[in-house]
């Protein structure tokens, strides 16, 4: 029953993208400053808050399975981390292709992009940790607390364009952005978050299949030349 669901939010992300897209792209008016180089923000803008939504799970289902001891919640910690840093590539890709036009460089070590990129370093390191060890209760354990101290970095990133001096503008809300711009912004915002849902709970099912082998008794032994 899981599957279907996940494949239903799939589709409907899917969907949601492709709406808020054709909008984004087709229907809303250019940006009075950057014109139409400020499209990529249909795509941009959730594709960042849902990399610190995926985090944020990750967060808590790592504080979960500490509480807990239940390894559900290890396979939607580790779920949740592949699709943030996923996301987190994405993020820091199109953030490249906008700073171009706009800023001149494809990239500047300015706080909100620092601190994007030591998100990604230090959850993309949490995979590597997990892939390097082999017992599954370790594994698990030592991911979540690195897990809860990669986690500070989150809020770093949000908060960097109000704490520091940034070339990066500071978060709008529906009070300063045009409707015209909301509507499509919040279509891609849903059909990302749509998406990310679904591959979190294929990805879970994945790694609850594999901790279920690996915690499985040992097959006894094929006693050769048994005895007839």
């Amino acid at each position: 029953m899981q599957p279907r669901r996940a494949y239903v939010f799939l589709a409907t992300g899917a969907l949601l993208l492709l709406i808020g897209s054709y909008i984004g792209l087709f229907r809303a008016p250019s940006e009075a400053y950057m014109g139409d180089v400020y499209r990529i923000m249909y795509v941009h803008v959730p594709t960042a808050w849902n990399t610190m939504l995926a985090f944020t799970f990750a967060f808590f289902s790592a504080l979960l399975f500490l509480w807990k001891g239940d390894h559900k919640w290890d396979s939607r910690h580790e779920a949740a981390l592949e699709v943030g840093v996923v996301l987190a590539v994405l993020l820091c890709i199109l953030g490249s292709i906008w700073a171009k036009p706009t800023w001149g460089v494809w990239w500047d070590w300015d706080p909100r992009l620092t601190t994007t990129a030591i998100m990604l370093l230090a959850f993309s390191g949490i995979l590597a940790l997990r892939r390097f060890v082999d017992d599954p209760v370790k594994r698990a354990t030592w991911s979540a607390v690195a897990t809860i101290v990669a986690f500070v970095d989150v809020p770093i990133v949000y908060f960097s364009v109000r704490w520091w001096n940034s070339l990066h503008q500071m978060q709008s809300s529906p009070e300063t952005v045009s409707t015209a711009f909301l509507i499509p912004l919040r279509t891609n915002a849903f059909g990302v978050l749509f998406l990310m849902t679904g591959l979190i709970m294929l990805r879970a099912q994945l790694a609850a299949l594999r901790l279920e082998q690996e915690l499985a008794p040992p097959l006894p032994a094929l006693v050769s030349g048994a005895v007839s």
